[in-house]
């Protein structure tokens, strides 16, 4: 494999998208810690597990963030990019996407079953509705830096804030739909279809083939190929 194949799938950890990159970091650490701390007790005080459940993708994204942020500060100060430590990474966000769905699938079977029936929530609404703003910008501004700045990592954290962005639909719509209709049904149902979402995102960032999720040209299949065979890959 030449050289120039290899140096074009390193990362360039030297231009503004990947201080741009650091910025969308930062900000999805502080946002979502607050954004699930709120979540986690609103839905605790209303025994809304969808709630409780959006909470918790919140802590992911802060633990995919943190490890994007990491290796972003460590590549920017100097060191070289290690695609052994960026597949190891890739692979802890795939895990995430994994464990989400099995969260968001477990307990949508568990209400469809019970019927059980949490309290209107408005601290829930609003918030929800504010990330349904804020989310899906934040997935375009982020998948935008990785893409410029060439980075399978940056792109697979974007792809989890667009999880995010769903979830916050899916939890508004349900929260939402109760307290005006009383239905409980369309929470869970809304739930499944985040997880298969999660799945197919999850198994894409174990194989490290985010980064041509989208806007890839005819060539790709066999660029990609290429490509991710340079570092020894299977």
């Amino acid at each position: 494999m030449s050289t120039e194949n290899t140096t074009t799938t390193m990362p360039d950890v030297t231009g503004q998208a990947a201080h741009r990159a650091v910025r969308y970091a930062k900000f999805t650490i502080g946002y979502n810690v607050i954004e699930g701390i709120i979540a986690i007790s609103a839905g605790a005080v209303a025994g809304a597990v969808s709630l409780i459940g959006f909470g918790v993708d919140s802590g992911i994204e802060v633990a995919a963030a943190v490890v994007v942020l990491v290796r972003l500060l460590a590549e920017i100060k100097g060191g070289e990019p290690d695609e052994a430590k960026e597949r190891r990474a890739l692979k802890f966000i795939a895990i995430t996407f994994f464990a989400l769905a099995a969260y968001v699938t477990v307990e949508g079977i568990r209400d469809l079953v019970s019927g059980e029936k949490p309290d209107t929530s408005l601290v829930g609404i609003v918030l929800t509705g504010v990330s349904i703003i804020i989310m899906p910008w934040l997935a375009r501004a982020k998948r935008k830096a990785g893409q410029e700045m060439n980075s399978r990592l940056v792109v697979a954290d974007a792809a989890e804030t667009k999880l995010c962005a769903w979830l916050s639909v899916s939890t508004f719509a349900g929260l939402l739909a109760f307290a005006l209709f009383g239905w409980t049904w369309l929470d869970p149902v809304a739930g499944f279809v985040i997880a298969a979402f999660a799945i197919m995102e999850g198994r894409e960032a174990w194989e490290g083939e985010l980064v041509c999720d989208d806007g890839c040209d005819d060539k790709a299949p066999a660029d990609a190929e290429a490509k991710s065979c340079s570092d020894d890959c299977h």
